[in-house]
């Protein structure tokens, strides 16, 4: 991006490692600390993110996108349309808004509305404090979105020796996509008490290259899992709650 105000924090990781919960609790974390405003981009095919700050979603990019080639009127340009439909998908709460991407692309070309699309993030990173992206494995979205200067990409990995290893893969993707990283750091989600000396064994291995950093270990929360059983919202979760805790200690050694 030629011009951007905006902190880029992205968010990877493997499915199922909890990813988009810590990108929760990372909204939590600067709504409460007062670092606002916040755009949230839910970056994942499998996108539930909303699901987890409790709100609910109309339209997403794709749809968007899929619109534009067969719905544009006439009199307006396909730039006109995307800019006008991408602005009423946006979702707004207090502290933070939230744009979800949706269907992966399918059949043909979208070069057309992703440059638009790019355009018009753009314009976003002006108008907040931090965005915050919730990418898939692949982190394609990055590109997409023309984000190529990335403040914090927390990679986040479940407590086992395959999940760290990955991690620490998706963690050197950066490197083939173009995009600058000031700082790569792995997150270890829903880790046993005391932490197993064969899982930090990996842990160290993983974060022994000088461009990769150890953030934490976020402990297995049962507050957590009930809240997300009760399709609650986590930024409802006390700021005492373990897990909340040990998250939030990973966000203020990058984020102040």
């Amino acid at each position: 991006m030629s011009v951007q105000t905006a902190k880029v924090i992205a968010m990877a990781g493997k499915g199922g490692t909890g990813k988009t919960t810590t990108t929760a609790l990372l909204i939590k974390y600067l709504v409460e600390r007062g670092l606002t405003p916040v755009m949230a981009v839910d970056a994942d095919a499998n996108a539930n993110l909303n699901e987890l700050l409790g709100l609910e979603v109309d339209t997403t990019m794709g749809e968007i996108r899929d619109r534009m080639k067969t719905d544009t009127p006439q009199g307006m340009t396909k730039s006109e349309f995307m800019e006008m439909h991408i602005a009423q998908a946006i979702i707004e709460s207090t502290g933070y808004d939230l744009l979800v991407m949706g269907q992966p692309e399918g059949p043909g070309c979208y070069c057309m509305a992703n440059s638009i699309l790019a355009q018009v993030m753009e314009g976003l990173a002006r108008s907040y404090r931090y965005m915050i992206v919730d990418n898939e494995a692949g982190m394609e979205h990055l590109s997409r979105l023309n984000l190529r200067n990335i403040h914090t990409l927390f990679v986040v990995s479940d407590p086992s020796a395959r999940g760290v290893l990955t991690a620490a893969r998706i963690a050197d993707l950066t490197n083939s996509l173009g995009v600058e990283v000031e700082n790569k750091v792995l997150m270890v989600n829903r880790v046993p008490q005391p932490v197993p000396e064969a899982l930090d064994n990996h842990v160290k291995e993983a974060v022994a290259k000088p461009d990769r950093k150890f953030g934490g270990y976020i402990p297995a929360s049962d507050e957590i899992f009930d809240a997300e059983m009760a399709q609650k919202s986590l930024l409802e979760l006390p700021e005492q709650t373990e897990a909340v805790k040990a998250a939030w200690s990973v966000f203020e050694k990058y984020l102040n």
